[in-house]
Parts: C-alpha cells; sequence; structure tokens
C-alpha cells in the first residue's frame, strides 16, 4: 500500500524563492509552482492614492504543490514554515492530503517507484558530522 501525501502550500511571492532553496537543501526536486490569487483572513489590503483609495481583495500569492513519502511530510513542512514566515498576516497556509496511488506515465510505474527521483529526499545520502 502506498503512503503518500501531497502538500499544497500557499505562500507569498516574494518568499518563493527561499522555500525552493530551503527544499533542496533537504532533498525535495519535485514539485508543481503555480501562481494564483486570493486572500485569507486578513481579507485583502487596502490601497492609498493622493485622491482615492481601495481595497485590493486577491492578492498574488504562489501554490506550491508536492507529493511526498509519508515519513517526509514534516521535514518538508517546517522546511517551508522555516523559508516562508515572516510573522505578518498573509505568509499563507499549508494543507496535506492523502495520496491513494501515483501513476507515471512514462513507464507505467506505480506508488512508491513513481514517486521516486534521483536525488531525491528519499535516496539522498546525509553526511553526517
Amino acid at each position: 500500500m502506498l503512503v503518500a501525501k501531497k502538500i499544497e502550500a500557499i505562500i507569498r511571492e516574494d518568499a518563493l524563492q527561499g522555500v525552493k532553496e530551503s527544499l533542496r537543501a533537504i532533498g525535495i526536486v519535485g514539485m508543481n509552482i503555480f501562481d494564483i490569487r486570493g486572500h485569507g483572513r486578513q481579507g485583502g489590503v487596502d490601497q492609498h492614492w493622493r485622491v482615492s483609495s481601495s481595497r485590493l481583495d486577491l492578492l498574488p500569492k504562489v501554490q506550491l504543490n508536492i507529493v511526498l513519502s509519508d515519513h517526509n511530510v514534516e521535514k518538508t513542512v517546517e522546511a517551508i514554515v522555516k523559508a516562508a514566515r515572516t510573522g505578518k498576516e498573509g505568509d499563507g497556509i499549508i494543507f496535506i492530503y492523502p495520496v491513494e496511488d501515483i501513476v507515471r506515465i512514462r513507464t507505467g510505474e506505480r506508488g512508491r517507484e513513481a514517486l521516486m527521483y534521483p536525488d531525491d529526499i528519499d535516496t539522498k545520502k546525509v553526511a553526517v558530522t
């Protein structure tokens, strides 16, 4: 039985580079990134000009999707939070979903074999100092 999870993280645009570097450092090599717009609890931001103001309620964000082995979820979530947290409203949110199965179209591999990448978090050799 496959034991995998999908992490869907919605973060600030300006946090993307740091999050990608943090994920690479722990061996996350496969991900999808989408430009999105939305808002959470903050409901948007007020914009003020010389003569008027308005509320921007759909803010630009980035969504990362990562599917990985169940035992790598906590390390991955920690890496995202560490790199994306500013302590201000709008830092983002992470959703974690169960994955029932995975099929690699090119090879027909299923389950764990379809999930593996060379040099990913499951195959990466971590130097012990």
